[in-house]
């Protein structure tokens, strides 16, 4: 009798999961860039941190080279669920709060220190949460680099780029800035830009080093220009709503993760952006050409008027709280 009275108890429990260890919580992580970048690698390390401090409760599952989603379908695959984090970069903001905007006004920042103490500060931080009411939770800022030129002609001066067809992202900022100095701006996903330089879709685009050898640009251009002229970082984020649902303990072993793997992300970013520049130059596909202040001046000037035209948008607070983190 007792041992029958333990074998229904046993079914009852199991046929209310409460005998048996529930499913792992399944959180797909997608980006579009490769493993090996600062990116890449800032996802499986907290792939490897969530599972380390939530052993049983989560499973990460890291879809890099836009494997899950491209460029174009990411942010509306998060906001329908499809997927829980994101790390696009911060030019895809756009149409979710025009103060992102700042991170694409080129020749801002003076160098990738600056945007760190802007990204650490009071305005910086405001900007994770400024999206919450729209469905995304920012939880924290991860570098690539700042972005170079290229083309398969040397840019020297601005007038150079007069006529050339520039690969950009979807920004309104990075529009107007290739349409100051005469190019014409092309929006193409990120996953087609090595066949468009290739076949002549496009003539030119920027990017961080780790982007260019990652992804072989320097194989289909024949000059890289050293102008650092802009930053390309990225937000990781998730489906707020989600974000919002989960117990406690997840969100805090999430968070702890999550804080934990940026901070590594980005010091890789910043160890291997010039070993990736070296590692174009030894390849030898693609000549590079460091830009001495004239010219880098020249550059900024042509653009400069690309400020003062989403001032409005951005808000002349950020503009200059940014400008405040390059220490002059």
């Amino acid at each position: 009798m007792k041992l029958q009275l333990k074998l229904i108890t046993a079914c009852t429990l199991l046929a209310l999961g409460l005998g048996a260890h529930a499913a792992p919580l399944i959180i797909k992580y997608s980006h579009v860039v490769a493993d090996v970048t600062p990116k890449g690698q800032a996802a499986l390390k907290f792939k490897e941190l969530a599972e380390k401090k939530l052993p049983g409760k989560v499973e990460i599952q890291v879809f890099p080279n836009s494997q899950l989603f491209g460029d174009g379908k990411e942010m509306e695959a998060l906001l329908l669920g499809d997927v829980q984090i994101l790390a696009p970069s911060l030019a895809k903001f756009g149409k979710y709060t025009k103060q992102i905007q700042l991170f694409d006004l080129p020749f801002l920042f003076t160098d990738i220190q600056a945007v760190d103490r802007f990204q650490a500060s009071k305005e910086g931080q405001g900007l994770l949460t400024s999206m919450t009411k729209k469905g995304i939770m920012g939880f924290g800022f991860l570098h690539n680099g700042m972005k170079q030129l290229s083309a398969n002609t040397p840019l020297g001066m601005p007038s150079d780029a007069k006529g050339l067809k520039f690969r950009i992202q979807p920004s309104d900022v990075l529009e107007e800035q290739f349409k100051a100095v005469g190019g014409n701006p092309q929006k193409l996903a990120f996953a087609e830009v090595y066949q468009a330089l290739q076949t002549g879709v496009v003539d030119g685009t920027e990017n961080p080093w780790s982007n260019i050898y990652s992804k072989k640009f320097h194989e289909v251009q024949k000059y890289i220009m050293e102008s650092n002229h802009g930053v390309l970082d990225y937000m990781v984020i998730g489906n707020a709503k989600w974000w919002a649902g989960l117990p406690p303990d997840i969100q805090k072993g999430l968070t702890e993760a999550m804080k934990e793997s940026i901070t590594f992300g980005n010091k890789v970013a910043f160890e291997e952006d010039m070993a990736f520049r070296q590692k174009v130059i030894d390849d030898k596909k693609a000549k590079v050409l460091p830009m001495n202040k004239e010219h880098l001046q020249a550059w900024r000037t042509a653009m400069q008027p690309v400020w003062k035209k989403f001032e409005g948008d951005i808000g002349k607070d950020l503009i200059d709280a940014a400008l405040r983190a390059n220490g002059k």
